[in-house]
């Protein structure tokens, strides 16, 4: 059975909104983000609360630049990396609309468009809001180590982004056409190495986008851009010679936006990863260079690590995931 679907009304991003730390404003897309906040407790008593803030403040700007109210939204799609996704269904309370949580790490922003564009393709509701989050302090004491402890980071390692993003997917006739979408299936090499996000997630982004070739009858030279999600730029690497294995050759016009959203140094070791880090990128740089016609036709492929606290203390590999969703203006 296939697992393309091609969307037939092709619903329409109209809208997007994006907020980011300080450190991710200062880097190389930072001109193209909403709102850069220079607090990273962003005026709250915690990090958790931080994050929740972050995402409310991206949900209202989305339907603000919509010209939407509340009572517009048919439902809000969301998860992010923290336990229960507490900062999208917390932030969820703050608003009149219907609220479906999902999961899958830091490909939520694909997961979350999937399902938007199915049911805004179906006639089902006028407007779906798609939104994620992430927070360098939330993740990083909640999958690895004390912030207080001070704990040297491997070179493969990369920088959780402090960041959210969000999109409005209705049946609009202006925006940038979702026309088609592959789920992902879930793929594990084996690693299990909690800081090698990259090795971990590649996999399963070139069995999805092979497949997505193998069953579509496109190529690698149909798209502007194939932006895959927080691989960094040695799990870049791990793909392109994965997906090369496979027959389709992505060198020319492939990106990851964990390459993207910092000036690569080393303190930023293999770039960003976290759910925000697809969802900043792609509702703020990859969106704006669409509706302006720099980018024509996009493979978004957001990746996501499967881990959770339990699995890393059970001593458990890190299985992979990744949605391809395929954008036209």
């Amino acid at each position: 059975m296939s697992r393309l679907i091609v969307f037939k009304n092709k619903p329409k991003i109209i809208s997007t909104a994006t907020v980011c730390g300080k450190k991710e404003g200062s880097g190389n897309l930072g001109n193209y983000v909403d709102e850069i906040v220079a607090d990273e407790y962003f005026g709250e008593e915690s990090f958790e609360f931080a994050e929740r803030k972050m995402l409310q403040s991206t949900i209202k700007k989305v339907i603000e630049k919509a010209g939407y109210k509340e009572d517009d939204i048919g439902v809000y799609i969301g998860g992010d990396l923290l336990d229960q996704i507490i900062s999208s269904s917390f932030a969820a309370r703050e608003f009149a609309f219907p609220f479906l949580g999902v999961y899958t790490a830091c490909s939520t922003m694909g997961e979350s468009m999937l399902i938007g564009a199915l049911l805004a393709d179906g006639g089902y509701l006028k407007s779906a809001l798609c939104a994620t989050c992430s927070h360098f302090s939330t993740a990083e004491r909640q999958y690895r180590f004390p912030l207080e402890q001070g704990t040297t980071r491997p070179a493969q390692s990369q920088w959780t982004v402090t960041g959210a993003g969000a999109n409005l997917i209705s049946l609009a006739n202006e925006g940038i056409s979702i026309t088609s979408a592959l789920i992902g299936k879930v793929v594990d090499y084996g690693v299990t190495d909690a800081n090698n996000m990259g090795a971990a997630m590649a996999p399963a982004a070139a069995d999805s986008i092979r497949d997505f070739f193998v069953v579509s009858g496109k190529t690698p030279d149909d798209y502007d851009l194939i932006l895959t999600g927080d691989l960094g730029t040695l799990g870049s690497r791990i793909l392109k010679d994965l997906v090369k294995k496979t027959g389709f050759n992505i060198d020319n016009n492939h990106v990851d936006c964990g390459e993207l959203i910092y000036n690569i140094m080393e303190d930023e070791y293999q770039g960003g990863s976290g759910a925000g880090c697809s969802a900043v990128v792609f509702n703020s740089y990859v969106y704006q260079m669409m509706m302006a016609k720099k980018y024509r036709k996009i493979l978004f492929v957001p990746t996501g690590a499967l881990l959770s606290t339990l699995s890393t203390q059970q001593g458990e590999s890190i299985p992979g995931i990744a949605n391809v969703i395929e954008l036209q203006i």
